[in-house]
Order: structure tokens, then C-alpha cells, then sequence
């Protein structure tokens, strides 16, 4: 549901909002057939066509995009979620050509000037128009989602932190006792949050050899059952691996039961506090607790399946230090990031690639090599680069400190589309000059001269990274060759074919910064060299249709904020409008058209006045459900027959996987059980 409409053709840039709409296409209408690496729908369709197969669906077909387009937005709703619904040879032409579709065609001073100044206000107030269109539908559709969920355990809960310790009494009998004397009609119970980093790293290693007993009992593997116990598997005794493990499993049980028996001393100053009520849970997550503001510190849980665990094992102090070191590790990426930047900026000027490079000057001279070094080549080796960025913010993220895998996700999502944006657009449009002169930065006033000169010198560069890197993403998206690749070959290794299929979710913070960031150029360049658009209207249809047949059939959602990410999309558009105008102001100043360069000063005034009208107007539905809604919802539930077993599963929700009882047993056969957690709740 992230892609759906398109911005109407503005003034001489007919098709440029078109751009735009693709972008809250991404985060509102998004995703079928079997031609697609599809685990969610095989692991839907296996046990019914295990036995059935067919070369015919491996062959292509237009079927998907017909599937992928008649669902409508509240069936993709219901299955997909609300975040997914919101959440998606042209390089060689010589510069004269290029020229002549930019405004360096437009003589300095020229009346023709005044037609992409008004260009530049018409597409502003219509873009601002869309942005808050789609910010009040949004914000209608979190409402109304909200309305139509069953209770969720999340919205009856809050993490509670700093709370104050006593040496009388643990931090589970401090939580009961304060709630109980001040929540007392609302209060329901507690779970308080216990060190188990030491149970998650024994629980993975016995899933590691559960796991390797299984490929050992499948027939195929009966001959790999016995291996020499020396170096490498050739020296020493034979032994039994499938014995030999066991044991092992045996002996990592009984050290989680024994870790699991000794945390009652090992609790943290947090804990989850559940509510008999949506307003009860709200009174005490908006209302200061305690008179010191350090203690009894209140935020909204998370759903069950969404807390990120291993925060709860950090100390205060650790995930301050851990906070510290992410932000000067993201400044330290950033720079070096710079590295493979210059080169391909290198890689776009043969002059200064031939002064690098004296030997290749005859090879450069030929016209075949020289435009494939400088249309295609630098924009696969930037996304070549680019491909490692998501996971490094995952990463980053995830040690944080935040409490949610969406709160990581989002957190990342932010890291990854500020880097896009310095790494990709101003590094690459500004090599040649701000990157040079570093100073320029400290003084404001040049900085509007700076990008009118080196931005539009980078147009041709950037329309071959949309067809290059837009276009390719896009379809590899849809064939997912690379997972492919990487499921057939483990399921090959493992010789184990009934094992699950692991069905992904889809990576918002890599996919939504990929998508604003080519509305950023779209917004920029629009008025500068409006060839891009073309480009970019022909990769948000590709995304268009794809992204809404991923998320029918291919991806899973992992979470659901209930539209969360549309905050983040909204910012970077006002920011690219904003860019756009300083833009503007330096273009018209060098164009010597000094009244329109002054006119455009109030376009980014009333740009910002726009967007605080709107993080007034909007923001706060996506913080917080108001009273009107809470309130409402809670009396529907007062006649709710389910209500009675939703309050009994509430007060174990929240418990710690690691603290889970595992489950082993031998059978007559040799043959091991699952390592087992208990049923979710």
C-alpha cells in the first residue's frame, strides 16, 4: 500500500509529480505468481503440491502483475498490515544533448526564466498539498486500524525503567507495591526484565545441534553418522556424531534449566506493567510517576513478538557508552565512505581519470570504453558499496539501545537515508567543489552558489543511477535471485527436504531511503534538468506493481507500527523541497536573474511553516492514541466475552523467551526431539 497515485504534471515539467506520488506509493498500496521466489507463498501452497511439479511454473508469466494489481487497499490491509499498505542506454548522451533539456539552456537573464521560477512555486504548493493529503489519510487509517484490531497485549502494557532498588525488597516486589497504591483500579501485573544474555547464547548453540542431529538421523546423512574425534575429522577414535551430540544437547539443557533456576538476583531495574485498560495503561504512560523524573521512567511497549531482548542485558552506563560509539562510528562510516565516492567521481571525468592514469589514455580515447567508464560504471561500483550500508545501521542500531526491532528498523531506516542523501547526492554533485572546499560549509551564504554550480553538473550522473541502480534493484527484487541461490544451495547442503522455508519480511530501512532518495532527485532536479523524469516515472511503475506483488506473496511482516514509518517519509520530502529551493535561489543568482533569486527566499519560510502546521496537526496520532479512541475501544470491550482469557495470557506475555522451559527427550529410535519453547502467547 506504500506506492499508490501520482502528482499531476506541473507547468513545462509535465510528469515530474508524477514522482512523487510513486513515493507514498511505497508507504500505502504494496504488494503473484510463481514465477517469483516466493518462500511465503510456497510455505502457503507446499504441502498441497509437495509432490506436484511442474517446469511450466518456472516459466514467465503476466499473471503475477494482474494478481498483484486486483487486490484492493483493505484486502492488502488485512493481509499485509497497515506499514506495509503505506510503506516503494541513456547514460551516453553528450553533454550539449543534456544541455539542451536543462535549464544551462536557458541564456543568464532571460525572461524564459521566470516560467521555471513559477515552476518552482506551482510545484511546492502541489506537492505540500499531496504531503498533507496524504498525511490526514494516513493518520485515518491509523484511527481506523486502531478500531478494527483485536486487544493487543501491547496496548495494555508500558516499560517501565529506573526503578528505584531497596535492599529489602526485589524490583518485583517494588513494582507491585508502587503500582497497587497508585494505579489501583488499573493495575493488572508485571513481569520484571532478568539478565539472560548467558540462556540466549546456550539456547542458540543446543537450536545449532538440534539442528545438525537432524541432518543426521535424515537417511541421506546416515554415512556421515560416525567421524574421527581428532584434528580436522581424520585423526583419532571413530566416534558416534549422533551419540556424541546428543550428549552434548543433554548437558546444554540441563546448564539453561540451571541458569533459568538461578536468576531470581538477577533482575534489571525494568519491568513490563500491564493495565486492565488502554486509558489506564495511557494515564500512567503520560503522567510523571515518581518526584525524581530519573525513576519510574514510562514509554509504550512493544508487541510481544517485537522486543528486542538483548537491550534488557546492558546496563545504563553500557547502552550510553553504546549510544556514544554508534554515533561516532555512523560519522567515521560516512567519512570513509568518502573513498569510494572519489573514485567514482573520478570514474565520470576521463581528464581526471587519464592524470591518474597515464597508461590507460589510449584505452580511455575509444568511445565505447569511455562511455561505459563514465555513464554505467560509476553508479554499479556506488551501489556495490551502497549494498553493505543497510546492514552496518542494523547493526549500529540494533546495539542502541532501543527496546523494538521496529524501533531499530525506524532508527535505521533514519541512518540509512541521511547517508544516502551525503554519500549520494551531495558527495557525488558537489565533488568538484564543496568537497574541495570544505570551508564553503562554514559560511552559509555561499552554500546556495555552491550546489547551483555543482548540482546540475551531475545530472547525466544521476540519470544513469536511476536506470543503473533504480531499475536493477526493481527487478531483482522481483526475480530474488541472490536468496534464491542461498536457499537452494543450504537446503542442498542439508539434505533435509521437509525443513520450512524461512519467509523474509520486507527490509524497510533499506527499501523506504531507496525510494525518498530518488524523490529527492526528482524534487531537485525537476526544474534542472527535467530528462530525469522520465526515468524515475518508469522506476515508480516498475516499483509499483512489484512491491505490491512482494508483499502479497512473498514477504511476511515481522512487525507492525500501525503506519510509524510515514513520519520519516514526510520529513524527507519537506527536506527535499527545501533543498530544492536553495537550489533555486543559487541558480537564479548565477542565471543573473537577482529579483526571482529574492522572490524565492519566502519558499522555504512558508515550506517550514507548512510542515510544523502538520507535525502539530498530525504527529501526535502517530505518538499516542488519543483519550476519544482509547476510551471508545475499552468500552467495546466491556462486551467482549474473550476479554476474561485476553487479561489471563496478558500477565505472561511479556515473559522472557530465554526463561521459556525447553523441552528434551530421547525415543526408542535414537532419534532426538526439538529444543522446544513454549507456545507464544
Amino acid at each position: 500500500m506504500i506506492l499508490s497515485a501520482l502528482l499531476t504534471s506541473v507547468g513545462i515539467n509535465l510528469g515530474l509529480c508524477l514522482l512523487f506520488f510513486t513515493l507514498y506509493s511505497i508507504l500505502r498500496k504494496q504488494p503473484g505468481n510463481r514465477i517469483v521466489y516466493a518462500p511465503r507463498l510456497v510455505e502457503k501452497e507446499k504441502k498441497s503440491q509437495q509432490a506436484d511439479f511442474s517446469l511450466e511454473r518456472l516459466l514467465p508469466s503476466p499473471g503475477w502483475v494482474r494478481q498483484a494489481w486486483e487486490p484492493s487497499e483493505d484486502e492488502l490491509l488485512s493481509t499485509v498490515g497497515l506499514d506495509a499498505v503505506l510503506s516503494y542506454d541513456f547514460s551516453d548522451l553528450p553533454n550539449k544533448s543534456l544541455d539542451s533539456f536543462s535549464i544551462s539552456n536557458v541564456d543568464d537573464g532571460s525572461n524564459r526564466l521566470w516560467i521555471h521560477f513559477c515552476a518552482a512555486y506551482v510545484f511546492t504548493g502541489v506537492v505540500c498539498y499531496f504531503l498533507y493529503q496524504e498525511y490526514s489519510y494516513i493518520s485515518s487509517k491509523r484511527v481506523s486500524y486502531f478500531y478494527s484490531s483485536k486487544p493487543q497485549p501491547h496496548q495494555f502494557t508500558l516499560l517501565v525503567r529506573g526503578i528505584p532498588g531497596s535492599s529489602r525488597s526485589s524490583f518485583s516486589e517494588v513494582v507491585e507495591s508502587f503500582f497497587k497504591d497508585y494505579h489501583p483500579s488499573t493495575y493488572l501485573s508485571h513481569t520484571v526484565i532478568r539478565r539472560t544474555s548467558k540462556i540466549q547464547e546456550l539456547t542458540k548453540d543446543a537450536e545449532k545441534l538440534h539442528r545438525r542431529l537432524a541432518r543426521l538421523n535424515s537417511n541421506d546423512n546416515s554415512h556421515k553418522r560416525f567421524r574421527r574425534d581428532g584434528f580436522l575429522g581424520i585423526f583419532g577414535r571413530k566416534v558416534d556424531l549422533l551419540d556424541h551430540y546428543g550428549k552434548r544437547l543433554e548437558a546444554l539443557q540441563d546448564n539453561v534449566r540451571m541458569e533459568q533456576s538461578s536468576l531470581a538476583g538477577k533482575e534489571v531495574a525494568a519491568a513490563f506493567v500491564s493495565f486492565n485498560s488502554r486509558y489506564g495503561a495511557a494515564i500512567a504512560l503520560h503522567i510523571q510517576q515518581g518526584v525524581n523524573p530519573t525513576e519510574w521512567v514510562t514509554e509504550q511497549a512493544p508487541a510481544p513478538q517485537d522486543v528486542h531482548w538483548p537491550f534488557f542485558s546492558s546496563s545504563f552506563m553500557k547502552r550510553w557508552i553504546c549510544k556514544l560509539a554508534v554515533v561516532v562510528a555512523c560519522i567515521a562510516l560516512t567519512i570513509l565512505f568518502l573513498i569510494p565516492v572519489v573514485i567514482v567521481q573520478g570514474l565520470t571525468h576521463l581528464d581526471q581519470l587519464e592524470t591518474w592514469f597515464p597508461f590507460l589514455k589510449g584505452v580511455l580515447n575509444l568511445t565505447f570504453i569511455s562511455q561505459v567508464i563514465t555513464g554505467y560504471l560509476p553508479s554499479l561500483i556506488l551501489q556495490l558499496f551502497l549494498s553493505f550500508v543497510p546492514p552496518i545501521m542494523i547493526m549500529f542500531s540494533s546495539i542502541q539501545g532501543h527496546i523494538s526491532l521496529s524501533n531499530i528498523e525506524k532508527s535505521a531506516c533514519s541512518k540509512v537515508w541521511w547517508f544516502t542523501v551525503w554519500n549520494n547526492f551531495f558527495a557525488n554533485a558537489l565533488s568538484g567543489t564543496a568537497l574541495y572546499h570544505v570551508q564553503v560549509f562554514l559560511e552559509p551564504k555561499k552554500i546556495p552558489q555552491v550546489l547551483a554550480e555543482g548540482v546540475p553538473a551531475q545530472a547525466s550522473f544521476f540519470i544513469a543511477y536511476v536506470v543503473t541502480s533504480g531499475w536493477t534493484s526493481i527487478s531483482s527484487e522481483l526475480f530474488r535471485m541472490f536468496p534464491l541461490i542461498c536457499s537452494f544451495i543450504s537446503r542442498l547442503c542439508c539434505h533435509n527436504a521437509s525443513d520450512d522455508l524461512e519467509v523474509p519480511s520486507i527490509p524497510y530501512h533499506s527499501e523506504i531511503p531507496r525510494v525518498i532518495f530518488s524523490v529527492l532527485l526528482g524534487i531537485t532536479y525537476f526544474f534542472l534538468a527535467p530528462l530525469i523524469l522520465p526515468f524515475l516515472l518508469v522506476y515508480y511503475c516498475l516499483g509499483y506493481i512489484i512491491y505490491r506483488n512482494q508483499l502479497l506473496n512473498v514477504y511476511a511482516p515481522k512487525f507492525e507500527t500501525g503506519g510509524k514509518f510515514w513520519p520519516i517519509v514526510h520529513n524527507s520530502t519537506i527536506f527535499s523541497l527545501l533543498l530544492m529551493h536553495v537550489i533555486a535561489i543559487g541558480i537564479f543568482g548565477l542565471k543573473k536573474l537577482p529579483l526571482a533569486s529574492s522572490l524565492v527566499i519566502p519558499l522555504p519560510v512558508l515550506t517550514l511553516l507548512f510542515n510544523e502546521y502538520c507535525r502539530k496537526r498530525f504527529l501526535p496520532i502517530f505518538e499516542a492514541y488519543p483519550t476519544e479512541c482509547l476510551v471508545k475501544k475499552d468500552r467495546e470491550d466491556q462486551n467482549d466475552a474473550t476479554m476474561a482469557e485476553f487479561y489471563e495470557k496478558l500477565v505472561t506475555a511479556y515473559q522472557d523467551p530465554a526463561l521459556m522451559p525447553v523441552q528434551y527427550s530421547g525415543s526408542s529410535d535414537g532419534r532426538t526431539s526439538p529444543l522446544l519453547h513454549a507456545a507464544n502467547v
